[in-house]
């Protein structure tokens, strides 16, 4: 029979090649399962076998969880630690190396539901106005403009658009495409339009950039003020002088103009269906949270719209 490391490097593959998690999602997986082990070797006397995984009971499970609570642990970071456990024991299971139907018997620990935290349309119209930074290269501040309208413009992730490549870009304005092909999450790839701004920015940033030239066509299109592919914290930074500059909350985050698309295209009567494939979302409960968002414009829309609501 293997070993537990033996399968624990078996389902790290897997992750990768199958599942195709990012690097920094692989690690997170790694550490929540190498935390679990480390409990039991502690609760159990010694390193657990296969076997001993198998035979592990609720009140085992329970005790890994009660301990996570009585270190102060996040009840969000040990939720993503016990999904992580379970996706181990489901690879275990399937592959024939160990069965173990007391971890079914747990629920994941119950979150307190978040709801995305979106910009008004006149602070987003100010956020993407913002004034240009001082004593730096224009090409920069044209960067950062194309940067920002495609996460509120076409609702992208900050890493679907730091991944885009130059051939890609540079391959859509020259045939006057307004359609873009993004690969999100799971190396899935959904078609998202562009608005003739983003695609002004776009041009703007291409012909201004020094770099560009000099660079392959699989290279990042947009990068640093040294050449190098452009680093996501450089876009929260900016994100961050911006709301400062403006007076605006914590919460406003490159993620947040993603939500603000989604919050926006429903306000005005957009389809949850039609968001959801915009977003990149694999479910549609994941999208469903931006109703609570607009909670107020639905009502709106309800008491316009609804026969019994117009006597």
């Amino acid at each position: 029979m293997k070993s537990v490391e033996a399968a624990r490097q078996a389902w790290r593959d897997w992750l990768k090649s199958e599942r195709r998690l990012s690097a920094h999602t692989l690690t997170a997986y790694e550490h929540d399962v190498a935390g679990f082990l480390g409990f039991m070797t502690s609760y159990l006397g010694k390193p657990p076998s296969l076997d001993a995984l198998a035979k592990l009971k609720p009140a085992e499970f329970r005790a890994w969880l009660a301990e996570r609570a009585r270190e102060g642990m996040a009840r969000t970071s040990t939720a993503r630690a016990f999904s992580s456990v379970r996706s181990f024991f489901r690879f275990l299971d399937k592959r024939g190396l160990a069965h173990n139907a007391s971890i079914g018997a747990i629920q994941t620990p119950k979150l307190p539901r978040s709801v995305p935290k979106a910009l008004s349309e006149r602070d987003m119209d100010e956020l993407l106005d913002a004034p240009a930074e001082v004593e730096r290269d224009p090409w920069l501040d044209l960067r950062d403009a194309a940067v920002l309208l495609l996460l509120y413009g076409a609702g992208l992730r900050i890493g679907e658009a730091l991944s885009l490549s130059k051939g890609t870009v540079e391959g859509l304005l020259k045939a006057g495409q307004d359609t873009l092909a993004v690969t999100g999450k799971g190396n899935k790839t959904r078609l998202v339009p562009l608005l003739p701004q983003a695609l002004e920015a776009l041009t703007a940033y291409r012909d201004a950039c020094p770099y560009l030239p000099a660079r392959k066509p699989d290279e990042a299109f947009f990068v640093g003020a040294r050449g190098g592919a452009l680093d996501p914290a450089i876009v929260q930074k900016r994100v961050r002088e911006i709301r400062r500059g403006l007076g605006l909350a914590d919460s406003v985050t490159p993620h947040a103009l993603r939500h603000s698309f989604a919050t926006h295209l429903l306000g005005a009567g957009g389809d949850l269906r039609t968001i959801q494939e915009l977003l990149g979302h694999a479910s549609l409960s994941t999208t469903q949270r931006y109703t609570d968002v607009d909670s107020a414009r639905l009502s709106q829309v309800y008491r316009a719209a609804h026969p019994r609501a117009k006597g």
